[in-house]
């Protein structure tokens, strides 16, 4: 297509470590993580723990997955079952980062989370042949030299490398992707198989008449960019595989946001317990979109009941007229929008999300509030506090509650055990 024709070819690798929590686990143990059955859990001591990583034997010949709880897994004395060891995953993590140096430049390396890595490999050919033959090599040195396995998946761009990845390189260990593969590859799947579209997309679009990534790929991009913006234009192009962000960038750059999730420790039942919580995370989700100095103006909360409950929960979202990063700003929305669709549920988990984000390089002046600029700088001063003296040097009152959750998730890492 004429669309392919201008653009820059790269040779970007997309690295997913297989079973990477499970996997460290078992050597730690000194087990072989291919053939053990070993099963990463959240805490060893409640029945109701959720597991967070499974060995893939444990997978193929238990069928326990990530998401089992431990009260799932059969009592076989074959099975090991451990709790997280979050310091212990970061520590390898960053051995691997260390480890890609060896193939291309530090710059090129893009750590997309603990067990996932983007390595841009253009100009390295002379040293390492082409993309395939460089992620077969990087294969073969990982397993000798840690004793860890993974698949990689190549293509022109972030975006191809990804889906080269999920839905062709976790089989085949290595594969590689370029345009003319999406017509067969890409196009008959349904719109979740596409990074970036979530079921409420997807619902969206089917509204639209739009069912395959191959629909979506030749529907109207005038209708799109008027039913989705910006979003519904890079929704198009990239059905096409079309992706042009530099190496780190999001690659959905709509959906920039910034988020607070957790499973609760307990069933609340108490309205107020339950907004103690609530105020605890709009703290922390303000405090990362004023660390990117970013201010957004759609606040969403979801909530998800306890089993007990015939109802899951909701997920309901609300925009303000001025983008905000102010925990107050937050907390308020949340509360309206808990007294708009709670009713009294068991809560067990919950989740707030800051988007539509900006820049939070200006604030609007009000007439009615002059106090906006004084809140705002007060919240970057205490932000300040916390980076150094850590997170639980200044905490609001209703973290010393029975409520709050704020102190017992500070002696955490990665939301679980060190």
């Amino acid at each position: 297509m004429m669309m392919y024709q201008t653009m820059k070819q790269r040779t970007i690798l997309c690295v997913d470590m297989k079973s990477f929590y499970a996997s460290c686990s078992a050597l730690a143990l000194g087990l072989d993580p291919m053939e053990c059955y070993l099963a990463v859990v959240a805490d060893t001591t409640r029945s109701g723990s959720v597991v967070l990583a499974a060995t893939p034997k444990l997978k193929k010949d238990f069928n326990i997955k990530t998401g089992n709880r431990l009260f799932e897994i059969p009592k076989d004395p074959r099975i090991h079952l451990v709790n997280a060891q979050m310091g212990l995953y970061l520590d390898i993590s960053t051995q691997l980062t260390r480890f890609f140096t060896t193939y291309v430049p530090f710059e090129s390396i893009h750590v997309y989370s603990v067990d996932e890595s983007f390595l841009q490999a253009d100009g390295t050919e002379r040293l390492w042949g082409n993309g395939v033959e460089l992620a077969e090599k990087i294969r073969e040195d990982m397993l000798r030299e840690f004793g860890l396995t993974c698949s990689i998946g190549v293509g022109p761009n972030m975006l191809m490398s990804k889906l080269c990845l999920d839905l062709d390189a976790k089989k085949a260990g290595v594969a590689k992707w370029d345009f003319d593969d999406l017509q067969a590859k890409l196009w008959p799947l349904p719109l979740q198989a596409m990074w970036g579209i979530g079921s409420r997309m997807e619902k969206r679009l089917n509204r639209l008449g739009i069912r395959t990534v191959g629909h979506l790929a030749h529907f109207s991009l005038k209708k799109l960019e008027k039913e989705f913006g910006v979003m519904g234009n890079q929704l198009y192009y990239h059905a096409w595989g079309i992706d042009l962000s530099e190496l780190g960038a999001p690659i959905m750059q709509g959906q920039v946001s910034f988020a607070k999730g957790q499973i609760l420790l307990r069933d609340y039942e108490k309205e107020e317990d339950i907004k103690c919580v609530l105020l605890e995370m709009c703290e922390e989700v303000g405090r990362r979109a004023r660390k990117a100095r970013k201010a957004g103006r759609t606040i969403s909360l979801g909530m998800g009941y306890s089993k007990q409950q015939d109802d899951g929960g909701f997920h309901r979202s609300m925009s303000i007229d001025e983008p905000t990063n102010l925990t107050m700003d937050l907390y308020r929305t949340c509360l309206q929008l808990m007294k708009k669709h709670y009713r009294g549920e068991v809560v067990r988990q919950i989740t707030i999300t800051l988007s539509n984000v900006f820049d939070d390089t200006a604030q609007q002046l009000s007439l009615f509030d002059q106090n906006k600029p004084r809140q705002k700088d007060l919240s970057y001063v205490m932000d300040a506090i916390r980076d150094k003296h850590g997170s639980t040097a200044l905490l609001r009152a209703v973290s010393y509650t029975k409520a709050g959750t704020a102190r017992y998730r500070s002696t955490l890492l990665g939301g679980h055990k060190a």
